[in-house]
């Protein structure tokens, strides 16, 4: 890929190339003020670019910085994915289907190269039943203060490190991962946070979907993420168990299908993951969807940055130079600067973009 198409600096440099990339190939293109501004005074928004007539049957949605951070890798795809496929008489265009692109999902996420979002909520664990109790997640409350301790020198992160490795030699990884990962709803500083309500993210795309999909039939949706498994591998995570006949479709149109259901994928099976969400919005709809996660480093090194991020913004300064810092460990944790491993991922997702789109 050529220099321009690698990895944004900022989140307002990856928003230009996305609006200018919409905007050169004709795309229909609102954009969503976000109420925050970024860490220079930045306007944030989700834009949404869409090709293709609007009153198709068939739609393709292609999203990304549902956790903020991993918005540089997905900016990137779907940037070049436009320049390169929109609005070009010998490329891919859409021209019996609506291909819509929503760029930052979480916005103030990406600004800030946090994975959570202004109200320290991870968006995939915000879109649960709020009607009804939030799920109960007790492993992770024995947790809680090893993962964020309100202090974070040398000592406290080896003691602290020490004592969840033990943790990890009794439940096992994966049952540690479950107890970690999976959601929890008590410790609005901690990692993993499902919040107390529906965050702003969370409005925004229920209203989204109720108005602007309500006369597709069918619906595929690509969830760009990074973070979890061999660096530059991407896997297709599907929430439903393998014998659904959603997860049959996704296994028809992409490679290596996973169920986090099953067990069989590097991520746990999630609360309140907005693409079950979306699927009781527009019941009528045959929705066939993935997330589709790209690797990075080792899931130490991931845990690491998100316990440092976590602290940062409960206990630190995130304007200081130990904030430069954390946020400088995020990014290297979610967002590989390797022009490498942005084209292993881009060869990746012209095959996805090709499962998704009908032929």
């Amino acid at each position: 890929m050529a220099d321009v198409d690698r990895l944004a600096a900022t989140y307002a440099q990856a928003r230009a190339r996305f609006l200018t990339a919409a905007d050169e190939t004709g795309a229909r293109s609102t954009s969503h003020p976000h109420p925050h501004t970024g860490p220079v005074g930045e306007q944030l928004a989700i834009d949404v670019a869409e090709w293709g007539p609007p009153e198709a049957a068939e739609v393709v949605l292609v999203v990304s910085g549902t956790h903020g951070i991993e918005g540089f890798c997905g900016s990137a795809l779907q940037s070049h994915w436009i320049t390169e496929h929109c609005g070009t008489p010998d490329g891919t265009s859409p021209r019996h289907v609506r291909l819509v692109m929503v760029h930052a999902l979480n916005p103030f996420g990406f600004a800030w190269c946090r994975r959570v979002n202004e109200d320290n909520v991870d968006l995939n664990r915000n879109f649960v039943d709020w009607d009804a109790p939030p799920p109960h997640n007790d492993a992770y409350d024995t947790l809680a203060d090893l993962l964020v301790p309100a202090q974070w020198d040398d000592a406290t992160r080896d003691r602290t490190s020490a004592e969840l490795l033990e943790h990890a030699r009794q439940l096992g990884v994966v049952g540690l991962q479950q107890a970690i990962t999976s959601g929890q709803y008590r410790h609005p500083t901690g990692v993993f946070y499902g919040g107390d309500g529906p965050t702003w993210s969370n409005r925004w795309l229920t209203g989204w979907f109720t108005r602007q999909l309500a006369t597709c039939e069918r619906l595929g949706i690509i969830d760009l993420h990074s973070g979890l498994g061999a660096w530059g591998e991407g896997e297709y995570i599907v929430h439903h168990p393998s014998d659904h006949p959603a997860f049959r479709r996704a296994d028809r149109r992409w490679p290596a299908v996973r169920s986090a259901a099953d067990g069989d994928s590097v991520s746990v099976l999630l609360s309140g993951d907005w693409l079950q969400h979306v699927e009781s919005l527009i019941p009528h709809v045959e929705v066939t969807s993935a997330a589709l996660e790209f690797g990075t480093v080792d899931p130490i090194s991931v845990l690491q940055a998100l316990r440092s991020d976590a602290w940062l913004w409960s206990h630190g300064d995130p304007r200081s130079a130990t904030g430069d810092a954390v946020r400088a460990q995020v990014r290297a944790a979610f967002a590989d600067d390797d022009p490498a491993w942005l084209e292993r991922l881009w060869e990746q997702f012209v095959e996805a973009m090709a499962g998704a789109l009908p032929h």
